[in-house]
């Protein structure tokens, strides 16, 4: 059993129990994860590069939360949508592979376009 099926297991009774599913549609859910995205970004917003690769315990504490939402409910909505995310991980790795070759992306921030 995959940890990302442990979890959508997890999270169809979390919101059973708690008449969730009423509201987990993938509008909903991609609202929802968009929200969560953006409050980790707002953790970071203000600081310096330094700052941000330095954090300290609290900031990394509350960047995992964060994150640990973004999570979840991206396990959530692919629950919903019927995905399964370890295919959907390993065709997405190699398209990327396809799209970003060492020789062309080494060292470069562009756009697969761009390269």
């Amino acid at each position: 059993m995959s940890e990302f099926t442990k979890w959508k297991d997890y999270l169809r009774g979390f919101a059973k129990e708690r008449d969730w599913e009423q509201f987990h549609n993938p509008k909903n859910l991609s609202m929802a994860l968009s929200v969560e995205a953006g409050e980790l970004v707002e953790l970071f917003q203000w600081l310096s590069l330094e700052q941000a690769a330095k954090p300290d315990e609290q900031l990394k504490e509350r960047a995992g939360e964060e994150l640990s939402d973004v999570i979840l409910y991206s396990i959530r909505m692919a629950d919903k949508l019927g995905i399964d995310l370890d295919a959907a991980i390993a065709r997405k790795t190699k398209m990327n592979e396809q799209k970003y070759p060492i020789e062309k992306a080494k060292g470069l921030a562009k756009k697969y376009t761009d390269l």
